[in-house]
């Protein structure tokens, strides 16, 4: 049985506060783990479950207004559930990939699959039918590197330290 299970990954910003590249988090009671991830520079938010991609500023503050929340992830939610189910305890761990603010180049929900993956022949006609959609994508990439490596680097603080 494992003794601690984190979920980390990417969020949508919902509160405005929170710039692409910050790291946020969601624990259980476990003080030793909140203090290390604060030490590393994380911020405490309360997550919204999304079950769908939050593609727009405008969804993402209807979002923010309805929830209250300050970030919104697709897979977090579950995966604690089941800890809580097994009495695991567990974190989400996420960096926010794209701002409150910011609309994303393309409504990923239009390319995903019942089963949440891209769909990448949909997503490659999507781009030859307008081209001018990839360097914002590609700006969308290298932010999400950016994100990436701030969430690799609390990670590695907070476990060095935990």
């Amino acid at each position: 049985m494992p003794q601690l299970v984190l979920s980390c990954g990417f969020a949508g910003g919902l509160n405005p506060a929170l710039k692409t590249g910050t790291v946020v988090f969601a624990t259980d009671d476990d003080a030793a783990l909140t203090s290390a991830l604060f030490a590393a520079g994380a911020r405490l938010v309360r997550f919204h479950n999304g079950r769908r991609v939050a593609a727009t500023a405008t969804e993402k503050k209807t979002l923010r207004e309805s929830t209250g929340a300050d970030a919104v992830d697709m897979e977090s939610e579950i995966v604690r559930a089941i800890c809580r189910e097994h009495r695991i305890p567990s974190a989400t761990i996420r960096v926010i990939s794209d701002a409150a603010d910011e609309d994303l180049p393309l409504d990923f929900n239009a390319f995903m699959t019942a089963e949440y993956q891209v769909h990448y022949r949909k997503l490659a006609l999507a781009l030859v039918c307008s081209p001018k959609k990839i360097p914002p994508l590609l700006r969308l990439r290298r932010q999400t590197r950016m994100a990436a490596t701030n969430l690799a680097n609390v990670l590695m603080a907070t476990l060095i330290s935990s």
